[in-house]
């Protein structure tokens, strides 16, 4: 586990570990492998255990990459990471950060909703906490078995709701896993500050609950005031024992995750990478798309196919963007429509959720996505329902029907869940569409253009909040640090990256991005009186001086 080792501010002085010989090669905090100097091992009675060739950290993060490309297939290679990760941590996120376009979608989308589903049959070693039914009355007790005690950010999932794929239970713990990985790894979150959670209420997934290698509580979900009371127990034991942490929900259900964020956003530091974060890189692309269209935000009207966290979030994210360009509350949400599995969300119907009604405008039923283009006659699309290959041809024609450059996101994740590829949106708009996905997909190529289409990844945001969050220990989560962050990276997409149809900076520019937005959130944290570290002179080197780097400490 992480936390043997007395830390030094500085990365370049030495340091004691609190174990000897072959302990310290069990424990991936401090563990080297083959990079211990002779005279390490002959210190920390390593001598023996080793060959005899001390090799670089370059040296073993080829050795690594070689490995990952011989795995069989993407479930193998996340296999492989993971056991890197729980040998030699430095490695791994050297590797991560080295190779970030190729290791980005195996350790998150669309490799870990696989992982997801077969965690149960590829658990090798616990990382991170299980709480579960079973802890309820002495969950502080559980969470100080915790070996780190500065945990900064905390990813928690009860597993209803793993990304497209439904209700995982325990199996769900890939997901924070993954998450704080790329805290680390695109933002610099040390990960001693970071601790994934599993908050394990049971499972309605009957083919789990029969599966006989399943990991989790082998019962029906608790509902109700049962769930209620546990959630409240786990946030109040949070604020005790780790009373630093952000808190960031993820993967719950939508009849949970709305009402959970209105209860605690206000008490505690905390958001919904699901509603909030998607929001924040979806803005980003759409402050991009507004650059090739010559449009502007305000003036657009956006049609949501999906009304779930997402689609909620980013429209709530867009109102408070547009509200800030001079619309009124009423005149925001009236640029948002949304069609759910019942078809146009408007004023007249009497089944919707909450999160659903600021959207309900005036207008004549439409039974699905097409006849709703067709009235309302959006400049945007959003997919966000988890409906593989609903925006058909017909779809993408009509939206080009009506706009010299329809602007089309597919953000249903992981791949097999989007709602068109970027090779259909491309043929089917005759290459005028601007496009983003969920997940990663290759270049398409219409008439002999090259489209290279964004990926709207959500680790281009939260990594950076949560280390701006992190830096200056605000106290409170706003919609407006996402919005201040979707600004900064959409000025990061250069016209080259525009030019050839991303809407966002590469990823091997998300650690620069992840700094900069770290800067404009602590920046809203100071401007807000939500801050409670000393204001810094520069903020950009403030944050950047908070960054983890996957350097070898030096060992005495």
């Amino acid at each position: 586990m992480i936390g043997h080792t007395e830390r030094k501010a500085a990365h370049d002085e030495l340091i004691r570990p609190n174990r000897r010989g072959i302990d310290i090669l069990h424990d991936p905090d401090i563990n080297k492998g083959t990079a211990f100097t002779y005279e390490e091992r002959e210190r920390l009675g390593l001598e023996g255990f080793l060959p005899d060739h001390v090799t670089t950290i370059e040296e073993q993060s080829q050795r690594a990459m070689e490995n990952f490309h011989k795995a069989a297939d993407d479930l193998a290679r996340y296999v492989f990471l993971t056991g890197l990760q729980d040998r030699n941590q430095t490695l791994f996120y050297r590797v991560v950060i080295d190779n970030i376009r190729e290791i980005m979608p195996i350790i998150y989308t669309p490799v870990v909703g696989l992982a997801c589903q077969n965690y149960a049959h590829i658990f090798r070693r616990p990382r991170g906490l299980y709480v579960t039914t079973r802890h309820r009355g002495r969950m502080r007790e559980v969470l100080r078995n915790w070996p780190e005690k500065d945990v900064r950010v905390i990813v928690v999932t009860d597993g209803e709701r793993i990304l497209g794929l439904g209700d995982l239970g325990a199996n769900g713990m890939g997901i924070p896993i993954g998450k704080l990985s790329l805290y680390t790894g695109c933002a610099g979150v040390p990960p001693e500050q970071t601790l994934p959670i599993l908050l394990d209420v049971g499972t309605n997934n009957e083919s789990l609950l029969k599966d006989p290698l399943y990991i989790g509580v082998r019962k029906k979900r608790i509902t109700g005031a049962d769930y209620d009371e546990m959630v409240d127990e786990f946030i109040q034991a949070v604020q005790e024992v780790f009373p630093k942490a952000l808190l960031q929900f993820e993967d719950f259900a939508n009849h949970t995750a709305f009402r959970l964020l209105a209860k605690y956003r206000d008490e505690i530091c905390t958001f919904n990478d699901d509603i909030q974060g998607t929001a924040g890189v979806t803005l980003a692309g759409f402050y991009s798309a507004m650059r090739l269209t010559k449009a502007k935000l305000k003036d657009q009207t956006i049609l949501f196919f999906g009304a779930g966290e997402a689609a909620a979030g980013i429209a709530q994210l867009v109102m408070s963007a547009t509200q800030a360009e001079g619309l009124s509350r009423k005149a925001a949400a009236e640029r948002c429509w949304f069609v759910d599995s019942k078809g146009l969300v408007e004023s007249g119907r009497k089944d919707l959720a909450e999160h659903k009604k600021p959207f309900a405008h005036k207008h004549a039923p439409a039974k699905d996505l097409l006849s709703a283009l067709k009235a309302i006659k959006p400049t945007i699309l959003v997919g966000a329902s988890g409906q593989p290959r609903t925006f058909t041809q017909e779809v993408v024609g009509e939206m080009s029907r009506l706009n010299a450059r329809p602007v089309i996101f597919a953000l249903s994740n992981p791949t097999s869940k989007a709602e068109c590829t970027a090779q259909e949106a491309y043929t089917w708009s005759k290459g005028k569409a601007v496009f983003a996905s969920g997940s990663p997909f290759p270049p398409a190529v219409y008439e002999g253009q090259t489209f290279v289409s964004g990926q709207s990844n959500n680790a281009y945001v939260f990594p950076g909040v949560g280390l701006g969050i992190a830096a200056c220990g605000a106290t409170a989560v706003t919609d407006e640090m996402f919005f201040e962050s979707a600004r900064v990276l959409a000025d990061m997409a250069t016209e080259k990256d525009l030019a050839q149809g991303c809407l966002f900076p590469p990823l091997t520019r998300i650690r620069e991005a992840s700094a900069l937005i770290a800067a404009a959130t602590a920046e809203v944290a100071y401007k807000r009186g939500l801050a409670t570290e000393p204001r810094p002179k520069d903020m950009l080197a403030f944050v950047k001086s908070k960054q983890y780097q996957p350097v070898y400490k030096r060992y005495i």
